[in-house]
């Protein structure tokens, strides 16, 4: 399976094969379920390697550490999936 670091930073920086609408499902600890987020909205601190960040409706700023990503999407189809 390739590493989830791979797969996002090919989304990333592959220009051909970042084309099309992605979107990651990872688990909310909180909420107890998958979470689905538009690849779009979420940012990948520098400082930070190892996670990526996401503003709630609320504007709040959460930290999400890139093991619980569970699956990735690219235009509607599963590509990515870790149980």
């Amino acid at each position: 399976m390739t590493p989830i670091q791979d797969l996002l930073h090919r989304i990333r920086w592959d220009t051909k094969f970042g084309l099309g609408e992605f979107v990651i499902g990872y688990y909310d600890r909180v909420e107890r379920e998958i979470i689905h987020v538009p690849f779009q909205e979420i940012a990948f601190p520098k400082e930070a390697p190892g996670v990526f960040e996401l503003i709630d409706r609320e504007g709040q700023t959460h930290t999400i550490p890139l093991h619980r990503v569970r699956a990735v999407y690219k235009n509607g189809e599963l590509i990515w999936r870790r149980d």
